[in-house]
C-alpha cells in the first residue's frame, strides 16, 4: 500500500517507481499531495493511466520553491530517465534559447537546439517571457530582423525600430556596441550595463548631444523595466552538489542534491548518529565512491585537508562554497526545506497541534469520528486513527448505527463514542491522546457526556464544517485558526479522512441493500 500522507502540499516533482525501483513516470505539481492523490480518486481513467497505477509500487518526490522550478526539474528528469509512461507524451519537450547569430550585423532568433556558430542564451521556461525579452531587445537597440539585407530601408526603419545597417545608416562599430549591450543583458549583467549607460548618458549631455542622450536614457528605463519581468533559467557549464543537514536528538538527517548544469537532478538521504566531525567524515566517504562535481555547497566552513582530498581525488580543483546570501544560499535553504518535509513533516504537524490546543503532551495517537447517512437511511459511523502524524489504517473502525432512528447525528456520535471506549476499557487497551469529533457544539457535548459516564478522561475537540471553528468542552466561544495554520490543516486532513471512510461504508451498505 502506497502511503500518500507523506506527500507535502508544496510545489515539486513526483516520481513513480515500479517493483524493480525503475522510474516509470515523472510529473510536476503545484500541490504534490493533491496531484498524486488524484490518480487514485478518479473513477474513470484512460487505459494508459490505469496501467500506470497497476504497475506503480512507490512514489518519490522533490520539493521546489515554485511551480516554475518544478517545471524545469520535470523536464530534466524526463530527459535523464526516459520513463516508460512519459516518452510519447513529454519527451519531445525542449525549452527554447535565444540565439545571437554569427553574422556581420547579428540578429536575435529563437532556437530549439544549439546548432551553428551563434551564441545561445537560456533556456527560457516561459515562451511568453522569452518573446518579451526578444521583442524588448530588438525594439530597445533597434536591431535588424531581416533574413537578408535589403537594398533599401524598410518600414521598421521608418518606425524607428531598426538602424538600417543594410544601407549603411549605422556604422559597424556602433552596431557592434549595441550587440555588446545585448550580450550583457542576456548574460545577466544588466547592472554592469546600466552603470555603463549612465556614464554614456552623462557624457553625451555634457557634449550637448541631447537627442543621443535621450536615446540612452530610454534604453536605461527599458532595461530597468526588463529586470522586473525577466524570468530566465541560465545554464551552467559545471555540475554542483548541495549538502545540508539537521541535528535532532543526537541524530543527523542529511540530504544531498545533485545539480546538473544548473538544474536539480537527483537527491539522496542519509541518517546517522552525530559525531563532532560528521560532515567531513560523510563527505570523504561519499566522494570516495561517487563522482566529485566542480562545486560543493555546504553550510559550514571545511578544513583545508578536505579541500585537498577532493582536489586529489578529482584530479582537478574543487570549489567548496559556504554561501551566506544569493542564489546558492537559496539552494542550501531548499535542501533544508526538503529535509524538514521528508523527515519531520509529520512530527511538526503534531507539535503544531499540541501548541495550538495547549495540550500537555504531543498527541501521538489521535482518533476522529464522523457520521454518514442518506436522508437518515444506512446510517454509519467511522473512526480513523492517526499515529505519529500518519494514518494508522490497521486501527480504523466502522460502526453500523443500532440505536438511532431517522436523522440524528448527535445521538449517532454518542453511540459510536460509547461503543469505542467501552470496548477499550474492557480490553485494557491504551487510549488516544486526543479525540476529534466532526460536528459542532451538540456533537461535542454528547461525546463529553458519554466519556464522563464511562469514566474516561481524554482531551476532546470538535470541528464545525461551515466556518471550521474548533469547539472545546466548557468553553462557549470557539477557536478560529488561520486557514493556513499547520494545526488546522492537520485537523482538516484527519476530519476529511474520517469523512471519506464513513461515506465509503455508507455506500457499501446501500449497495448490499439494493442487491438484497
Amino acid at each position: 500500500m502506497i502511503d500518500l500522507t507523506s506527500l507535502p502540499p508544496n510545489p515539486g516533482c513526483y516520481l513513480f517507481r515500479d517493483t524493480e525501483k525503475r522510474i516509470i513516470y515523472v510529473g510536476k505539481a503545484k500541490n504534490l499531495r493533491k496531484r498524486v492523490k488524484s490518480y487514485f480518486q478518479k473513477k474513470e481513467q484512460d487505459p494508459k493511466t490505469r496501467c500506470l497505477i497497476t504497475t506503480l509500487d512507490s512514489v518519490e518526490f522533490f520539493v521546489t520553491d515554485t511551480e516554475v522550478e518544478a517545471l524545469i526539474l520535470e523536464n530534466t528528469l524526463i530527459k535523464k530517465h526516459q520513463p516508460k509512461y512519459n516518452i510519447n507524451l513529454k519527451d519531445a519537450k525542449t525549452y527554447a534559447f535565444i540565439e545571437l547569430t554569427d553574422e556581420v550585423f547579428p540578429r536575435l532568433l529563437i532556437a530549439r537546439q544549439k546548432q551553428g556558430n551563434g551564441k545561445y542564451f537560456g533556456p527560457f521556461v516561459s515562451a511568453l517571457e522569452r518573446d518579451h525579452v526578444l521583442q524588448f531587445l530588438n525594439r530597445t537597440f533597434a536591431l535588424r530582423t531581416c533574413r537578408k539585407l535589403p537594398k533599401k530601408t524598410c518600414l521598421r526603419y521608418h518606425l524607428q525600430l531598426c538602424t538600417a545597417p543594410c544601407v549603411g545608416l549605422i556604422s559597424q562599430e556602433d552596431y557592434d556596441m549595441r550587440i555588446r549591450n545585448v550580450r550583457l543583458i542576456l548574460s545577466g549583467k544588466s547592472r554592469e550595463l546600466l552603470k555603463k549607460l549612465r556614464q554614456e548618458m552623462t557624457r553625451k549631455s555634457q557634449l550637448f548631444e541631447y537627442e543621443n542622450a535621450l536615446i540612452v536614457r530610454n534604453q536605461i528605463t527599458a532595461i530597468q523595466h526588463l529586470q522586473e519581468h525577466q524570468k530566465m533559467q541560465r545554464q551552467h557549464t559545471f555540475d554542483e552538489d548541495i549538502i545540508s543537514y539537521l541535528l535532532r536528538d543526537g541524530t543527523i538527517y542529511l540530504m544531498l542534491f545533485n545539480i546538473y548544469k544548473g538544474t536539480l537532478s537527483t537527491k539522496s538521504e542519509f541518517v546517522f548518529d552525530f559525531t563532532p566531525d560528521f560532515l567531513e567524515e560523510f563527505i570523504v566517504q561519499y566522494y570516495s565512491e561517487n563522482p566529485i562535481p566542480s562545486e560543493v555547497i555546504i553550510p559550514q566552513k571545511p578544513s583545508d585537508s578536505l579541500a585537498a582530498f577532493l582536489k586529489q581525488k578529482r584530479k582537478k580543483k574543487v570549489r567548496i562554497i559556504v554561501p551566506k546570501k544569493g542564489a546558492k544560499k537559496q539552494l542550501l535553504d531548499l535542501v533544508e526545506k526538503n529535509i524538514e518535509i521528508t523527515f519531520f513533516g509529520d512530527r511538526s504537524k503534531v507539535e503544531a497541534l499540541q501548541h495550538q490546543l495547549n495540550l500537555q503532551e504531543p498527541p501521538q495517537v489521535i482518533e476522529c469520528f464522523d457520521i454518514s447517512h442518506l436522508s437518515g437511511t444506512s446510517m454509519v459511523g467511522s473512526m480513523v486513527q492517526y499515529r505519529n502524524g500518519k494514518p494508522d489504517k490497521s486501527n480504523y473502525r466502522r460502526f453500523r448505527i443500532r440505536s438511532v432512528e431517522g436523522i440524528d447525528d448527535v445521538a449517532a456520535i454518542a453511540e459510536v463514542v460509547r461503543r469505542r471506549y467501552r470496548r477499550l476499557q474492557l480490553e485494557h487497551a491504551p487510549l488516544p491522546q486526543l479525540i476529534i469529533i466532526d460536528g459542532g457544539v451538540g456533537q461535542l457535548n454528547c461525546a463529553v457526556h458519554e466519556l464522563e459516564t464511562i469514566g474516561v478522561k481524554i482531551p476532546l475537540i470538535s470541528i464545525a464544517k461551515h466556518f471550521e471553528e474548533l469547539y472545546f468542552p466548557g468553553q462557549p466561544q470557539p477557536l478560529r485558526l488561520g486557514k493556513k495554520e499547520k494545526a488546522l490543516l492537520f485537523i482538516r486532513e484527519i476530519r476529511d479522512e474520517a469523512h471519506r471512510f464513513a461515506i465509503a461504508y455508507n455506500r457499501l451498505l446501500r449497495k448490499k441493500e439494493l442487491r438484497s
